[in-house]
């Protein structure tokens, strides 16, 4: 756990209730789906990934294929890769996470190399939503929405026993 607990935005129980919530979002949008590809932006966006996925696989009968996004977040221009081929995703529904939406670069440029390919659902999800954009994307799924200032960082901590988001 962090040292200092007043800068705990998101609790553990919070953020497993909030990953809950998306993960029935994303099923309720795609009730009429047969396959639901979960693409989580590699490290945290993926680990987010799979926590909606492990639940989606209990709430639901559609099939739920996990993929990892890798993009280089200081040069986005580079390229990216997927752990699946990309015809695994045409013509299904997508859904792109990432822990959080700071920006938007990481985001619409993976949001970029998905457009390559036709999908029948596109979605985004995010845990925590920053208000100060680059770009003109948005989460359709998401945990919370903060104010914050450009000088602060939100991080979200993945474990094994316990989650939590923090604000520096």
């Amino acid at each position: 756990m962090s040292n200092n607990n007043s800068n705990i935005i998101l609790t553990h129980e919070q953020i497993q209730h909030k990953i809950r919530r998306i993960a029935y979002q994303i099923y309720e949008t795609n009730v009429n789906e047969k396959e639901i590809i979960i693409a989580g932006v590699a490290h945290n966006g993926y680990l987010f990934a799979e926590r909606i996925t492990a639940i989606l696989e209990k709430i639901s009968d559609i099939k739920i294929t996990l993929c990892k996004v890798t993009i280089d977040k200081e040069n986005p221009q580079k390229g990216i890769t997927t752990s699946i081929d990309i015809a695994e995703f045409q013509n299904k529904s997508l859904v792109l996470t990432d822990d959080v939406l700071n920006s938007g670069t990481t985001l619409i440029y993976s949001v970029k190399h998905f457009l390559e390919v036709p999908l029948s659902k596109f979605k985004t999800a995010v845990l925590v939503n920053r208000n100060h954009k680059k770009y003109p994307i948005k989460a359709d799924f998401k945990g919370i929405s903060l104010s914050t200032s450009l000088h602060e960082h939100v991080k979200i901590i993945f474990n094994e026993t316990e989650d939590f988001a923090i604000l520096e």
